[in-house]
């Protein structure tokens, strides 16, 4: 017994599972800037209560501007997955991949849109990793890169110049498509 999966199956489990990451990825954004909103009014002592995922309780009472400056940066990162995820979703569910035609404008924009989110993400999870370093530094007990969720940003930069080239190439095809069409 032989099973086939065809590229609209796939497709269509692509597009499920890019829901799912989609609103994962803006719950986690939500909670974390939510938290990070609440903790300026709560006080110090009841902030560890509030984001179970990352505890910044001990930044927070060391220094309000670093807890600001660490929440935005860990913020910007997921913010920034957050809308790759809505690109891949929106690309799927306006079915912009033609698959009898794949180079066309619209697959490229694409392209080239994740390349940059990814540059984004590593930048900024890059900028936010030192800053973690940097404030255990000072002697404030700091959750680790993996849990605040900013590490990294080595594989996203390496993403971004992987899409980046793919990018070319799609636009390379593209000015082709068009050529050998307006040949015929």
């Amino acid at each position: 017994m032989k099973i086939e999966i065809g590229t609209n199956q796939i497709l269509k489990i692509l597009y499920i599972i890019s829901w799912i990451i989609f609103i994962g990825l803006c719950i986690e954004a939500g909670g974390i800037i939510f938290n990070a909103v609440l903790a300026q009014v709560v006080p110090p002592e009841k902030s560890q209560l509030l984001w179970k995922e990352i505890d910044l309780s001990h930044l927070r009472q060391f220094d309000k501007g670093y807890f600001l400056t660490q929440t935005v940066l860990i913020s910007i990162v997921v913010v920034l997955k957050a809308i790759m995820f809505y690109l891949i979703v929106k690309i799927l569910h306006d079915k912009k991949l033609n698959l009898v035609q794949p180079f066309n404008k619209e697959v490229g924009k694409f392209i080239a849109n994740l390349s940059y989110l990814a540059l984004g993400i590593s930048l900024f999870s890059y900028w936010g990793a030192k800053n973690a370093m940097w404030i255990s530094k000072q002697g404030v007990q700091m959750p680790s890169i993996t849990d605040l969720r900013i590490g990294g940003a080595d594989v996203w930069l390496f993403m971004c110049i992987v899409l980046y080239v793919i990018a070319q190439i799609f636009k390379k095809g593209i000015e082709l498509q068009e050529e050998n069409e307006l040949t015929i």
